[in-house]
């Protein structure tokens, strides 16, 4: 970290980690900058890091029942013909063996709106969020507004996230993350977790 005495108090810190399941954190995806297997390793190293720590970690998954409670706005994009083989939504295994981490099932890109994740912080008395994971240009970036007008601090572990393009990765990284908090590396983030 760029100050050296910055310290990140396990109590009030907690790991959010968006969108590891296997339909998205899937090897054969092309991603950049980061490979899925770079960022599951980052991801996996920050998770036991934070459990053993004894901080909150909260694990992200998007889902759907029937395809009907998913967003359908019109848009200029073309529609993304997302695949949803069965376990689409299911954690990546290297995450799914954490019994102490609380699973957040959204229905769109961010993990506050329509979820529980705001009163699981707020009960524990969490003020800052660590946040990595899939896609740094919508789920991640999407939660990082939303904990911003929370009024959470946040700090973005980028090797642990990725993009469709490295040019959307990087452009939320050097546009975006510096004005709603602080853009730290996975080994200065566990450094700097004390309990």
């Amino acid at each position: 970290m760029t100050n050296e005495t910055e310290v990140l108090d396990a109590k009030k810190t907690a790991l959010v980690v968006i969108d590891l399941q296997k339909g998205i954190a899937n090897p054969e995806r092309r991603l950049a900058p980061n490979s899925v297997e770079q960022v599951v390793g980052q991801a996996s190293k920050l998770v036991q890091a934070f459990t053993e720590k004894g901080a909150f970690v909260v694990l992200v998954r998007v889902s759907s029942v029937d395809g009907k409670d998913m967003l359908k706005p019109e848009t200029d994009a073309a529609p993304i013909a997302m695949q949803r083989p069965e376990g689409w939504d299911e954690l990546i295994p290297e995450l799914a063996g954490f019994e102490k981490a609380h699973v957040v099932t959204k229905r769109q890109w961010g993990a506050f709106y329509g979820t529980d994740l705001d009163l699981q912080l707020l009960r524990r008395g969490i003020d800052t969020i660590a946040l990595c994971g899939i896609s740094t240009s919508i789920g991640v970036d999407t939660t990082a507004r939303e904990a911003f007008q929370h009024g959470y601090n946040q700090i973005f572990v980028e090797e642990a996230m990725t993009a469709s393009t490295k040019e959307e990765h990087d452009y939320v990284v050097k546009n975006m993350f510096p004005k709603m908090g602080k853009i730290r590396t996975t080994d200065d983030v566990i450094s700097a977790l004390k309990q």
